[in-house]
């Protein structure tokens, strides 16, 4: 409440305690019926403050889903709410957005019955910070269209029973259980990040029933397989293989111990966290296998290829005297290697990285390497050997999703890429991820907000143009110039380097 307002300020009322605050920070409350309003773009008076009060008061009524125009806005309670079960998959299939309350499954509907009449694709655009929950979004979406699009199974009479095959809303399911186990990983700010985007395409026929499924993956967090930060975890796949007792055999075929501590590259960071089941989630990942019709020898490849990296973090090299080329330290790494991978000759494998061979001109020839020079190798074999592993069981999966009996019309894409962050040390990936956000946030307000004023600009209506977010515009372009400015840049980083050092000595 305003008590007094004295020049360019004002005194108020919070509650029971007086304070004071300039006019330029004082703005209009809306009217009592406007309390936990389900779209925030048709309240009376639209300022910062307003929404951000209305977020805030329907979060705490455990309402987290709130229209704005077009854009459905997601608060994550980080815990389940019963909201997403198939009883209320059926309060929203076929209904307008103003007959339901805002949910995420309304947005879903909007862009399927958008398909259905106008015959065209659409796409899901799911954006937002680490830990805002576009991961557990993107899943819910898909299984909203598995369950929408189905396609019921007439069986004819006197048919014999067959054996049990999962249909293809399951398969585009259970491909999630696989990208989480080796694309999610436990970051600072949320213990189930994902460290890849994907574009995932929902295809259905002129029936509007589902016809199969496309998923691309972007920006695989490959530096995390051999570093962590001392908060961060790998991939949870890695601490999936440690696990006992849930799959017969696994550490027996991948040469394995019970202990992460037993692996370099997996316990850099954090090998535990709270919130996860490592022997629940290995157990989901296991059957996501078999029911999108993985082979056996599929499986345990899968699984080899990845202890594999495991093994790779332990091999060690030791100096030769004073000699600059180096020898093989324990040969045991190596082995196990070679028998994951079918290598007869192990010793040749350790070779490869002490005396590697190079073309020199027309000529080959062997250069040695000390012990630092075949880690850095080491570690760049196991990155590169995880992003193909990562990408071929991405194309097995894709494999699966494709129903030949259906022809393909439109399709729904949903996007979901990892989520902005800063951290104390910001790998490549990282930065390449930050860039990727912030030219889809740019995107999305040229689109949504500047060509929408240019049209009512256009139709004679009295507007004041508003600028939406471009701070960072001079940073995208910086980025998105030829290399030639970084190449000045780090020229010139690398002098004021030299001199700082060369002043301090001196």
């Amino acid at each position: 409440m305003i008590d007094e307002i004295d020049g360019d300020k004002v005194s108020v009322k919070v509650g029971w305690e007086p304070k004071v605050f300039k006019v330029s920070q004082m703005m209009q409350v809306n009217p009592p019926k406007m309390e936990k309003f389900d779209d925030v773009s048709n309240m009376t008076y639209l300022n910062e403050a307003s929404v951000l009060w209305n977020l805030k008061a329907r979060y705490v009524a455990k309402l987290i889903y709130t229209y704005s125009g077009l854009f459905c806005v997601v608060i994550n309670p980080y815990k389940r709410y019963p909201i997403y079960t198939n009883r209320v998959v059926q309060m929203y299939i076929g209904k307008r957005r103003n007959e339901v309350p805002p949910h995420l499954f309304a947005a879903s509907d909007g862009a399927y019955q958008q398909m259905m009449h106008a015959s065209k694709d659409q796409s899901m655009l799911i954006t937002g910070e680490s830990g805002a929950g576009k991961t557990e979004n993107t899943k819910k979406v898909i299984t909203y269209f598995a369950i929408l699009g189905a396609t019921e199974v007439k069986k004819k009479a006197g048919e014999p029973e067959e054996e049990k095959k999962a249909n293809l809303e399951d398969r585009i399911v259970n491909t999630n259980p696989i990208l989480e186990s080796y694309g999610n990983a436990k970051t600072i700010r949320n213990d189930n990040s994902s460290r890849f985007g994907k574009f995932i395409r929902i295809y259905f026929n002129h029936m509007g029933k589902l016809a199969g499924g496309f998923i691309d993956v972007y920006l695989l967090e490959k530096s995390r397989v051999s570093y962590q930060q001392p908060n961060e975890r790998c991939y949870h796949i890695f601490f999936q293989l440690v696990e006992e007792g849930v799959v017969d055999g696994l550490q027996e075929l991948c040469c394995m111990s019970t202990d992460p501590y037993d692996y370099f590259f997996c316990s850099q960071g954090k090998v535990k966290v709270d919130s996860i089941d490592d022997a629940e989630e290995l157990e989901f990942t296991d059957v996501a296998f078999d029911t999108l019709g993985f082979t056996k020898e599929e499986k345990d490849n899968a699984f080899k290829l990845t202890a594999c990296i495991l093994h790779l973090g332990e091999m060690t090299f030791k100096q030769k005297g004073r000699e600059e080329s180096c020898e093989m330290d324990d040969p045991l790494p190596g082995q196990k290697i070679g028998k994951l991978c079918g290598i007869e000759n192990w010793q040749l494998f350790y070779g490869n990285f002490i005396r590697p061979k190079i073309k020199v001109g027309t000529e080959w020839v062997y250069k040695g390497q000390n012990a630092d020079n075949c880690l850095n190798s080491v570690a760049a074999l196991a990155r590169s050997m995880y992003n193909r592993l990562f990408m071929w069981l991405v194309d097995l999966c894709n494999r699966t999703l494709i129903d030949p009996t259906m022809k393909k019309v439109n399709f729904i894409g949903v996007l979901d890429i990892a989520g902005f962050e800063i951290f104390e040390f910001n790998t490549f990936e990282q930065i390449c991820i930050n860039f990727c956000n912030e030219k889809l946030q740019q995107f999305f307000n040229h689109h949504m907000f500047v060509l929408e004023q240019e049209i009512y600009v256009r139709e004679g209506i009295e507007w004041e143009m508003v600028d939406f977010g471009m701070d960072l515009e001079a940073t995208i372009q910086l980025m998105e110039k030829p290399w030639d400015s970084w190449l000045f840049l780090r020229k010139k980083l690398c002098f004021q380097n030299h001199l700082i050092s060369h002043l301090m000595t001196n």
